[in-house]
């Protein structure tokens, strides 16, 4: 098969995006597929409408790869593509909008608000930050809109921190939002075609929260997969998790983010796109469900030529 591998874009997730590009590089080589690696650029539509690739297997992550626009511009080709189509990803990369379809589908999400940088800047909206701390209570936790891999996230304890973590979340996107606290088990339910793949705990090592660097590098977190998770916990936790990726319309394969509190599961987020590196909990998850890394892409290719 005709693979064109898409790697790298312009995002803050840039490398992360490199190293999951050249893994599964490596994996269509050794399942004898035909691979040619692009990055975005200005003649990249051009190209793969001239070559025409059987499918195209996107390994990006952040904004441009992972929130549609490369979609929108493959769903135009008519070139079948790996991952959710267009309107999935917008909706994952948008964690407010998310929420929003999370909640009118009576699924558990934990309470925020959202604040814009023009809101603050222009409109004063600082003042109402006593209000959103009424709301969504504290500890609560800033973080941008749309950016993954916990990048800009900050845990606030008191008011006052508000406004330096709403700068520190709109470094990274125009949008921000305050987010109810919720303790308990950090899990991560993939989802391959239809299936819930074995639930995934993240137990950091250094810090209280998943962030960046425990997410991708080596020692920067231990995970359990299976999670040791009663059985109950486990349908439970599983159950959401494909409802959470049916909601947002998710197809071929994604991550769903879930913190298991004491009251229930309740959905963080859902990764259109997740990472595919050598720390990423997708391939762990199938690892633990029999699927080699190798079996993995090529089940990621069958949906998408399905």
């Amino acid at each position: 098969m005709k693979v064109a591998l898409l790697q790298g874009g312009r995002s803050l997730e840039r490398g992360v995006s490199i190293r999951s590009g050249q893994r599964v590089t490596e994996a269509l080589l050794d399942l004898d597929h035909e691979v040619e690696v692009l990055d975005l650029g200005p003649d990249l539509v051009g190209h793969l409408d001239k070559h025409r690739p059987d499918v195209v297997f996107i390994a990006l992550h952040g904004t441009e790869g992972e929130d549609g626009t490369v979609q929108a511009l493959l769903e135009l080709l008519d070139i079948p593509f790996t991952g959710p189509g267009t309107a999935a990803c917008i909706r994952c990369m948008d964690k407010s909008l998310a929420k929003y379809t999370l909640r009118e589908h009576g699924l558990p999400t934990p309470d925020w608000v959202t604040y814009t940088e023009a809101a603050i800047r222009d409109f004063g909206a600082a003042t109402t930050f006593g209000s959103a701390v009424k709301r969504v209570g504290l500890p609560l936790v800033a973080k941008p809109a749309s950016q993954g891999s916990s990048l800009g996230v900050k845990v606030v304890t008191q008011l006052e921190q508000i406004p330096g973590a709403l700068i520190t979340a709109l470094s990274y996107d125009e949008r921000a939002m305050l987010e109810t606290w919720v303790g308990g088990r950090e899990l991560a339910v993939s989802v391959l075609g239809d299936e819930a793949l074995p639930v995934v705990e993240a137990i950091p090592t250094d810090s209280n929260t998943y962030d960046f660097s425990a997410r991708y590098e080596i020692g920067g977190a231990s995970f359990e997969c299976p999670a040791d998770l009663p059985d109950g916990d486990a349908a439970e936790v599983e159950r959401v998790a494909l409802a959470a990726y049916e909601a947002l319309g998710c197809s071929g394969f994604s991550r769903v983010d879930i913190i298991l509190a004491e009251d229930g599961p309740q959905v963080l987020e859902v990764n259109a796109i997740p990472g595919l590196t050598e720390t990423s909990l997708l391939p762990q998850a199938a690892e633990a469900a029999g699927l080699d890394f190798n079996a993995m892409v090529q089940r990621i290719l069958d949906l998408a030529t399905a």
